[in-house]
């Protein structure tokens, strides 16, 4: 049974300090990029992988790096070039000639925080090779498994598919990805804030403010966040909305929409509305909450038909449209 709603509250103004001092600390190495940062702290906080977009240069690997740095835990890069082999993710068998046996060397996936660097820039056998560690946090080499214990994120950065030497990510692999969150360019003031930090030398090291300890806690509260059932109710029509556009009086979306989001995108909004709304200080979640995170959580698990190609409509367009008709509690 959820607790109260003002003593989830009090929970939240009391690891409100914790954000606060994470935020001073990313503000060192990151300027601007407000909504990227809070994507990543919603994935850190839900347990939820996360797939950054955007052209080179937009601190997609700063913000990632730094958010490691800051939270006190293991940390691997792993950039993802076409030559790349899945046993260079997840690790393989090497023999020991001297023993006669086989000895299991572990890979880089077996950390706290892993960053996929331009993940699209690998075929998909390797792409693949994340599935079942973001799924069911376990890695098998050989014939054994290995269970990933702790706190395990995946972020992985990739440029737009029209950029040169990419490969589209699988279907099934941009699924497991809680958000997909596009990045864009700064504004002028934060672009020439960047260039005398750059060109003066004043970006500042990252230091280690929260502990695995504090995020554990911070998780905790997250999951107690009261949702009204109104809310989840305009949730699973968001989501239902997508598969039967029709039955909620958007007949015209109809012939765009190949795959609407499936159940995972339900579970992600709900999630994702409560790290909102924990951010923002409340121990409860509104519509608005949901609106927010919406695009983030959707525009990777709708697929759109041909005939929305040739119209030349996006995922955003079909979730702009859900929103304005579905019925807000």
């Amino acid at each position: 049974m959820q607790a109260d709603v003002h003593q989830i509250k009090d929970r939240v103004a009391q690891q409100a300090e914790k954000i606060h001092r994470l935020r001073a600390e990313l503000g060192k190495a990151i300027v601007g990029q407000e909504e990227m940062i809070s994507r990543l702290l919603v994935g850190m906080l839900t347990h939820g992988h996360i797939l950054l977009e955007g052209v080179p240069g937009l601190a997609k690997t700063t913000a990632v790096k730094s958010l490691a740095q800051a939270l006190a835990t293991r940390f691997q890069r792993i950039q993802f070039t076409p030559d790349l082999l899945p046993a260079d993710l997840i690790g393989t068998m090497i023999y020991v000639p001297s023993e006669g046996t086989f000895r299991t060397r572990k890979g880089p996936i077996f950390a706290n925080f892993v960053l996929a660097d331009e993940i699209n820039r690998a075929p998909s056998k390797v792409q693949s090779a994340l599935l079942e560690a973001m799924q069911e946090h376990q890695v098998t080499i050989g014939e054994e498994t290995y269970p990933l214990k702790g706190l395990f994120l995946v972020m992985a950065t990739q440029n737009p598919i029209e950029q040169e030497g990419t490969y589209p990510l699988p279907e099934a692999q941009v699924d497991r990805f809680m958000l997909k969150v596009k990045i864009t360019y700064p504004d002028a003031n934060e672009e020439r804030r960047v260039m005398d930090m750059a060109l003066d030398g004043t970006a500042q090291p990252i230091s280690p403010v929260l502990t695995p300890k504090d995020i554990a806690d911070m998780q905790e509260v997250v999951g107690m966040i009261y949702i009204d059932d109104q809310v989840k109710r305009y949730i699973l029509d968001v989501v239902r909305s997508t598969r039967q556009p029709a039955e909620f009086g958007m007949a015209e979306l109809a012939p765009l929409i190949e795959y609407g989001a499936s159940p995972r995108a339900s579970i992600y909004l709900g999630a994702g509305a409560r790290a909102l709304a924990f951010l923002a200080g409340r121990g409860y979640v509104t519509p608005q909450d949901v609106k927010d995170i919406a695009y983030d959580v959707l525009r990777h698990r709708i697929i759109l038909t041909y005939e929305a190609e040739a119209e030349q409509k996006t995922t955003e367009d079909v979730i702009k449209t859900v929103f304005d008709t579905v019925a807000v509690p």
